[in-house]
């Protein structure tokens, strides 16, 4: 069998991103992105649906878009999905589903795609830290 996880989305930044630090010193950032869709019912009635997709990006390239990004920006997120659990401190049990993204590519207002200056590699990633160090 076979796995694949890849996500690719275009949308508009929900917030600001917020940056911070895991204990190693590695930067994480995380924002949310919307998402439009617009179809037609059987009906033929226009409909438009709206996803709200959290988004998180690890090393320079969270710095870079910290930098860069704000809220209602257009970017594209080549990404993989991942799911996170964990225990709040009143003992509720908590879930997410994430995109967590190997790729921005920043858009301009026109949907254009342009390049940043620089080009970052998403360095390998230790699985457990990043999953258990998010610090959101």
């Amino acid at each position: 069998m076979v796995n694949f996880n890849q996500v690719v989305l275009a949308g508009n930044l929900t917030r600001d991103p917020e940056l911070r630090y895991v204990p190693s010193g590695k930067a994480v950032a995380k924002f949310g992105l919307a998402v439009n869709r617009s179809y037609v019912t059987q009906s033929g009635e226009k409909k438009e649906e709206v996803s709200f997709i959290p988004i998180v990006v690890w090393g320079k390239q969270a710095e870079f878009c910290n930098q860069y990004l704000h809220k209602g920006r257009p970017v594209l997120i080549a990404g993989r999905l991942q799911s996170r659990s964990w225990e709040t401190e009143t003992g509720d049990k908590r879930s997410i589903l994430e995109v967590v993204a190997q790729q921005v590519q920043f858009l301009d207002r026109r949907e254009e795609f342009y390049e940043p200056q620089e080009r970052f590699e998403e360095p390998p990633i230790d699985e457990k830290e990043e999953v258990d160090e998010v610090p959101f």
